[in-house]
């Protein structure tokens, strides 16, 4: 008797051991019958701003201002990291870029990170992924791009079974993606539509067990022009209106580019129609969490730009719906406290009754969704540790940090403060308060709650370079600060 305890006591310990890593999937499986199916789907590069339940006058969305009706509505949804690569890392993770070590594009996400897919698949879920992966990365020393074209290997698919998956692609016309056993298929036509179908046929076969799918598109990313004919046809150059931080010299460029960019989001539109539509005849509607976001916005020549990482609005807010009409009714609620990308995954589990890993670091304001009137959220946090790519140092670009509360955006970089807007008294971004005497003891307050938030995700906010040797990356192309100006000279000449 006495052995046998001493045997199931030593059998305890050594499954303890096992299990430790992994202690964040443990204790999944106390989920009840009654699990929600969510359903998350992700515009690449689609900024808050573009669309018509967030006032545009431009764009056509009728069916996400219809499901904006019956969604929570975030309006100001910040990307903690506005580029792909890191957004997809941190919401994957619950986590920010400096913890998981992805805040450059094309860098590997850890084969053993705790992921949304690990989790929910870990919860008895049907998991599934399709479209732009973008998490794969390449081996140190090869080309930046090389793996954009090569399949995902099994073991890096982060708990996601079903697949229909290419690392990256924005050529949505002649789009291929690999299947569960790495075959090689075309998407016929523009991608979206028969990315769609993939989605709804994923959602038809699990009818009866609950899912976890990310339907992740490549649009309204650039190239611009390259929507379906009956979609560009919709848009007049001459009657788009634009936002008033657009320099004159390129509003009839940002017009060109803006045609293109809503002839993509009206396409997207059509397709997400037909996906909650699907739910509908499936009669998964109520029990089945709905989110809409994007990873990034786009410049679209505000300020005189293109496309992310700067830390303009423009760039940082991305849309945000969240419709699960079993626990938040089928009305409308505006939220305007600030959410951030680690803060989505948590959330989710939130609403699904699934334990939190210890290894997220973002909130869960599931509750929050539901008695508060907002959800008490002081800032988030933006970073860029390494500016790379369109924006590198060579381009302009510097490392910051930043918050945007619901009122304020405040941004440092390497020399101290950089930005400063009241963005209720100035919703473009046009007037920089840094420095000035009437904004002294606002600046010292956002100074203040971003030292904290700093402090509270471990960032020192030390220059690039360091950030690069202590993952052991390189850069993807000559582009470092040490390829570029001295430190000094660099951020003087940069500092407007």
């Amino acid at each position: 008797m006495r052995a046998s305890s001493v045997i199931i006591g030593w059998v305890f310990t050594i499954c303890l051991m096992i299990n430790l890593k992994a202690e964040s999937l443990d204790s999944l499986s106390n989920v009840d019958q009654t699990k929600p199916n969510v359903v998350f789907i992700l515009a690449d590069q689609w900024r808050a701003q573009e669309l018509g339940y967030a006032g545009s006058e431009n764009v056509i969305t009728p069916n996400l201002d219809a499901l904006a009706e019956e969604s929570l509505v975030f309006h100001n949804a910040v990307s903690v990291s506005p580029v792909c690569t890191p957004w997809r890392a941190s919401f994957l993770t619950g986590q920010y870029p400096l913890t998981n070590g992805i805040f450059y594009n094309d860098k590997p996400l850890p084969t053993d990170a705790v992921t949304a897919g690990k989790i929910y698949k870990n919860a008895g879920y049907a998991t599934g992924y399709i479209g732009k992966w973008h998490l794969n990365g390449h081996a140190r020393g090869e080309d930046a791009f090389a793996a954009r074209e090569l399949p995902v290997p099994k073991e890096r698919r982060q708990g996601f079974d079903y697949w229909k998956v290419r690392e990256v692609t924005h050529n949505y016309n002649n789009s291929f993606y690999f299947d569960e056993e790495n075959v090689k298929h075309t998407w016929e036509g523009y991608d979206v539509f028969p990315q769609t179908d993939s989605a709804i046929s994923f959602i038809n076969k699990n009818t009866k067990k609950p899912f976890f799918l990310m339907l992740s598109y490549g649009p309204p990313h650039d190239p611009y022009f390259s929507a379906p004919e009956e979609f560009k046809k919709l848009y007049n150059e001459k009657d788009i209106k634009l936002r008033p931080n657009v320099p004159v010299e390129l509003q009839d460029s940002a017009r060109h580019v803006l045609a293109g960019y809503y002839a993509h989001c009206t396409a997207i539109d059509k397709a997400i129609g037909d996906l909650l539509k699907a739910l509908d005849n499936a009669g998964l509607k109520d029990n089945t969490i709905i989110v809409f976001s994007s990873e990034h916005g786009d410049m679209l020549l505000s300020k005189g730009v293109l496309k992310k990482q700067r830390p303009w609005d423009e760039s940082i807010k991305v849309p945000l719906l969240i419709r699960y009409p079993e626990i938040y009714g089928q009305d409308r609620k505006d939220f305007y406290d600030p959410i951030n990308t680690p803060d989505l995954l948590p959330t989710l589990l939130g609403m699904s009754n699934i334990k939190k890993p210890k290894t997220i670091e973002g909130k869960d304001f599931s509750k929050k969704m539901i008695s508060a009137k907002d959800l008490e959220n002081e800032a988030a946090l933006v970073m860029l540790p390494v500016p790379f790519h369109e924006w590198k140092f060579m381009n302009g670009g510097r490392e910051y940090r930043a918050i945007r509360t619901k009122r304020y955006t405040y941004v440092e970089d390497l020399l101290g403060p950089w930005l400063l807007y009241d963005n209720e008294k100035d919703p473009y971004q046009m007037n920089n308060l840094v420095g000035k005497e009437e904004a002294k003891s606002l600046q010292e307050e956002m100074k203040k709650i971003l030292q904290a938030k700093l402090k509270k995700t471990n960032d020192k906010f030390l220059p690039a370079d360091e950030y690069m040797k202590m993952w052991n990356y390189l850069y993807d192309s000559p582009g470092g600060r040490s390829d570029s100006l001295r430190l000094e000279n660099y951020l003087e000449i940069n500092r407007n």
